[in-house]
């Protein structure tokens, strides 16, 4: 099969974390792979492994601003967005309108080209749930003037929009959740909590939790959450789907987790709990089961392993650092 006859796909925010593996996994099954990202919050060292291919391509471009794509497109995913709290708080205008302004330019894309995008939402839009698990039907507890709001807001209208488009203009959409995913390719200094005890701990650092640590998480392996939006989009479902391992643990247990996989000896120290800090996320993944016959596989101590065996391999200078904290409370 040659390069013409090759499903195409634009994948946007291409050398983030989620948006990197994406495109690998696309390269492998055979498409011509259209990376896109303005490196905001990307790092092309994630993807530096892909331009040698003559199936994928690079353009660094902020999706804001009016996109294109010479060429037939199958398929968009949409994942450009800062998607940590220490992002999301250094450039709330720029989360605003790459949720707002970017989903309605590659809605338009798609349109234009016949294609079948998939926009990735989160599990934010469930805000601090009163809910447990949480369905998709539950419509959420967010604060739209919170500190928290500019992400969750801004991916709560993405979700608005792409269902505005499905159903009025007939445009094939679908509309990923995603739950908490750890693994290779995280940044050490991104505002989460499991990067940030990993990098303490392989310090010897004390680990930094806030509040109490009751408040839960629910962590999946990026291999599984490939799977699961892999399916999605070639299913036939418009509506939000789940994509999370339901397997819930306190934020305190996953430090003690980290401390114990990494064989280090770190102690716990507490700070106050951020604003609007979810006490609860656990995602219902009936939907995902029943839909996409999909579930998570990889055990959470099997994928430390391999997230820490990632970590450990960074230059030194960068695990070194004595920044690292799971939340900008400024």
């Amino acid at each position: 099969m040659d390069k013409q006859e090759k499903k195409r796909i634009l994948i946007t925010g291409a050398a983030g974390f989620l948006g990197s593996h994406l495109c690998d996994r696309f390269i492998a099954e055979d498409f011509h792979v259209i990376g896109m990202d303005n490196l905001i919050t990307g790092d092309l060292r994630n993807i530096a492994h892909l331009f040698k291919l003559p199936n994928f391509e690079f353009y660094q471009h902020d999706v804001s601003k009016f996109v294109h794509v010479t060429g037939q497109l199958d398929y968009i995913l949409h994942f450009a967005s800062p998607a940590s709290p220490i992002d999301y708080l250094q450039i709330p205008i720029q989360t605003l309108k790459v949720g707002s302004l970017g989903t309605h330019n590659l809605l338009g894309l798609a349109k234009s080209k016949s294609a079948r995008i998939l926009v990735a939402s989160t599990s934010e839009v469930y805000g601090d749930p009163q809910v447990s698990p949480q369905p998709e039907e539950y419509w959420g507890n967010v604060n739209p003037v919170g500190p928290r709001g500019v992400y969750d807001e801004a991916k709560r209208f993405q979700e608005a929009m792409t269902m505005a488009y499905h159903n009025f203009h007939g445009l094939e959409t679908r509309i990923v959740r995603i739950f908490n995913t750890y693994g290779p390719r995280m940044r050490l200094n991104d505002g989460r909590a499991l990067p940030t005890f990993i990098a303490q701990a392989l310090n010897g650092d004390a680990l930094t939790v806030f509040g109490d640590g009751t408040q839960t998480r629910s962590f999946c392996y990026v291999s599984d959450q490939v799977e699961g939006i892999y399916r999605l989009l070639l299913s036939d479902y418009a509506l939000p789907v789940n994509i999370g391992n339901p397997d819930e643990l306190t934020i305190l247990e996953m430090a003690q987790e980290i401390i114990n996989a990494t064989g280090k000896r770190s102690k716990i120290v507490y700070n106050a709990l951020p604003v609007d800090d979810p006490k609860q996320r656990r995602p219902d993944i009936s939907k995902a089961k029943s839909l996409l016959h999909w579930k998570p596989e990889v055990s959470r101590a099997e994928g430390l392993q391999k997230t820490i065996a990632y970590f450990k391999a960074l230059p030194q200078e960068e695990l070194k650092r004595k920044d690292f904290t799971y939340f900008n409370q400024k």
